[in-house]
């Protein structure tokens, strides 16, 4: 009896062994080390609507509420949104179709809102009650939407009807359409007990739409100077500071070292900003030096199958000359609004930037990402930040007091 337990015990170390042999490596994945992490509102979700230009503002702007000291705030994007649309499509009638109607903006567009026409708690006008849902959904809203401004814009019209105190009717028709799917603006509201307009509840807050600067980094116009982006979602035409690119880079470390948030857009259309909540920037030519099953592996999977999100990889440093050939060959394109608000590093020592994302609680870091320095470098269109975030050095040169 003794010799049969001891052959089934050896028999089950062999086939212990085999299956270990078997199961598939375990990936290292990535161990992240925060280093400097500033406070940020909730995580919200933009769902089925091109609305991330006005969840990364306000979260900018909730963020630099909790650094001045003045509590957390929860403001409605969808206030914003509607204001916004109807500005836009103004302009896209005005300039009969040249200007696009569509459901992106900028962060100006956040920034113009709230000094012209306020602000409003999140409770007064959320998203998608109108048709019963928690969750924004602008599909139908962007057809009827479009069709009637685009009707307008580029119809042939000789003159446009007006009403009798002379205002166009596309306009109300226009408004009647955000008010259907995003709701009615309030005039007024009771916030904690007291009452408000969005004007007035917008100036309790104590924010300046003067206090902050846009940046980018290009060199088709002259560095320390402001020029308009050519994209299409700044319709308003906002001014962008520029600046270096290794320049720029100083402002976001200055930025978060000294507590500020800022407003990031950039390229989300790269491989290597995956859904797992990392952005990096693989540098192929670095990979292609490695050696060993690893890289082996690597280069036989199609570039689909290549999983960034294993491990640590080499990643690219772009140089000044490669952001801008990717800018004017629309590799690199105004896809996301996001909320950079801290530092952290990889297990090698990488140094990567904590990106609120308005994807809901996605990824493996539940609405986290972590953008590698070297991505932000390269796929970086313009920021947003305070002026007093900005190093002494680089705000003497842009004459910003």
């Amino acid at each position: 009896m003794k010799k049969l337990i001891v052959a089934m015990c050896a028999i089950a170390a062999v086939f212990s062994a085999s299956a270990q042999e078997a199961a598939p490596k375990q990936e290292e994945g990535f161990k992240f080390t925060v280093v400097k992490e500033n406070p940020i509102t909730s995580i919200k979700n933009q769902n089925r609507a091109g609305t991330c230009w006005c969840y990364s503002a306000l979260s900018f702007i909730e963020s630099e509420l909790l650094r001045m000291g003045k509590g957390e705030y929860d403001f409605s994007e969808m206030y914003i949104v509607h204001k916004t649309y109807q500005d836009r499509a103004d302009r896209a009638v005005r300039t009969h179709g040249d200007v696009s109607f569509a459901q992106g903006g900028s962060f100006y567009d956040v920034i113009y809102g709230m000094e012209h026409y306020g602000l409003v708690p999140e409770a007064e006008m959320r998203p998608g009650v109108m048709y019963g849902d928690t969750l924004s959904n602008h599909n139908e809203l962007s057809a009827v939407s479009d069709a009637v401004v685009a009707a307008i814009a580029k119809g042939k019209h000789r003159s446009l009807q007006l009403d009798p105190n002379g205002q166009p009717l596309w306009k109300k028709a226009i408004k009647a359409v955000h008010d259907i799917y995003l709701g009615e603006c309030p005039e007024t509201f009771t916030y904690e007990g007291k009452e408000y307009t969005p004007k007035s509840f917008y100036e309790s807050t104590g924010l300046k739409a003067s206090d902050y600067v846009s940046l980018t980094s290009y060199t088709h116009y002259p560095f320390y100077e402001s020029f308009v982006l050519e994209i299409p979602d700044n319709w308003r035409w906002a001014q962008s500071y520029n600046l270096p690119i290794d320049e720029l880079m100083e402002v976001f470390d200055n930025a978060i070292d000294k507590g500020y948030t800022v407003a990031w857009g950039s390229d989300v259309s790269e491989s290597g900003f995956t859904r797992d909540g990392i952005a990096v920037m693989p540098d192929v030519e670095k990979m292609q030096e490695l050696s060993g099953s690893d890289m082996a592996r690597w280069l036989k999977l199609s570039p689909a199958e290549r999983k960034l999100t294993t491990k640590p990889q080499p990643q690219k440093w772009c140089t000044q000359e490669e952001r801008q050939q990717a800018y004017d060959n629309w590799e690199t394109t105004d896809d996301h609004g996001m909320l950079i608000y801290g530092k952290a590093v990889d297990q090698e020592g990488t140094e990567y930037y904590m990106v609120k994302n308005s994807w809901g609680k996605s990824g493996a870091y539940d609405g986290i990402w972590y953008a590698s320095k070297a991505f932000v470098r390269y796929k970086t269109m313009n920021i947003i930040v305070h002026k007093d975030a900005l190093p002494k050095a680089t705000k003497k040169k842009l004459g910003i007091k």
